[in-house]
């Protein structure tokens, strides 16, 4: 039975995708009308189709952006990704009118309600606190939107295979921020990760070890050079201490003066010895506030990328 109505659907599909009248599978869709019309002999053998396109008409890009009703596109930014209602906080109505007092209270009231109802339990009370830690964080430290979406994405994940028991809401959130940074090739270290968060820097780095282990994310380690561009934009240095200081820090790599050493303090150093090579001279102290290490760490990896430099030129 089930196979003859298969055929019967079948065969009317077929049907249709041929002219009733001479036959000929020359059908053409007239979208303005509505119409499946035969471009042979002009039958029109559908009518009153569906539009599934938008009933207003813009006739540029600005018009189409004013008059789209569709909303932004989901993000793992937001606990609910962005799928649930808001109410706004403007007390005026559709036409731009103030609200009675009567009506202030009551929209007030129903604001509570639906950030009330946003969050269903205690797991999505969690994911709603974390998410705007992360997001406060980064936007302190300045990071890109594709590093909270990753930063979310990891915290989401966390929270998924219970890893956070025992653990502090917002040590778990710094910790799947400093993570995202790193797989982003744009790392803060920890030490300015730590001024932004709330919690302690050896809880932020036992708990990062915890959830890079527990979701086997595959983070490389820093790259000295990645700091470079930050640390010589805030120190308003041009295009070629920048070039040099990339310069000293690859004839290191290749002496393998980087094994072991702190990759800020690298990128620091190379910063000021670039910046005295092309007479573009910072202090120490300026250096080590923009990178928040201390002077005596820059005076060290000063020298010895210098020596490496000279190594690399007498080979």
């Amino acid at each position: 039975m089930r196979n003859k109505n298969e055929a019967e659907t079948e065969d009317t599909r077929d049907r249709t995708l041929e002219c009733p009248e001479c036959e000929s599978d020359a059908l053409v869709s007239d979208t303005e009308h509505g119409e499946t019309v035969c471009d042979d002999c002009g039958l029109v053998v559908e009518e009153n189709e569906i539009d599934h396109g938008p009933e207003w008409r813009a006739f540029n890009s600005s018009e189409k952006n004013q008059k789209s009703r569709v909303g932004a596109p989901t993000t793992n930014m937001m606990h609910d990704k962005g799928l649930s209602t808001n109410i706004g906080w403007q007390n005026k109505d559709a036409y731009g009118r103030s609200l009675s007092s009567r009506q202030r209270e009551k929209m007030q009231r129903l604001r509570t309600w639906n950030e009330r109802f946003r969050t269903r339990d205690s797991k999505e009370r969690n994911l709603k606190q974390a998410l705007g830690e992360i997001d406060r964080m980064a936007s302190a430290l300045g990071l890109p939107e594709n590093v909270r979406e990753t930063a979310s994405v990891i915290y989401r994940r966390a929270l998924n295979d219970d890893l956070l028991p025992g653990r502090s809401i917002e040590g778990v959130a710094t910790s799947a921020l400093y993570a995202a940074a790193r797989m982003a090739d744009t790392p803060r270290s920890l030490d300015e990760i730590t001024s932004v968060s709330r919690v302690e820097k050896d809880e932020i780095a036992r708990t990062y070890r915890y959830v890079v282990r527990e979701l086997k994310l595959e983070i490389k380690p820093a790259d000295p050079e990645q700091y470079v561009p930050r640390f010589a934009s805030e120190l308003g240095l041009s295009d070629e201490p920048e070039r040099r200081a990339r310069q000293l820090l690859k004839n290191a790599k290749e002496q393998s003066v980087h094994s072991g050493k702190s990759p800020v303090g690298l990128a620091a150093a190379a910063v000021y010895a670039a910046s005295l090579l092309t007479n573009e001279k910072v202090t120490q102290n300026e250096v080590s506030e923009v990178a928040n290490i201390s002077e005596v760490t820059i005076r060290n990896r000063y020298h010895e990328l210098l020596e490496a430099e000279e190594k690399a030129q007498v080979l």
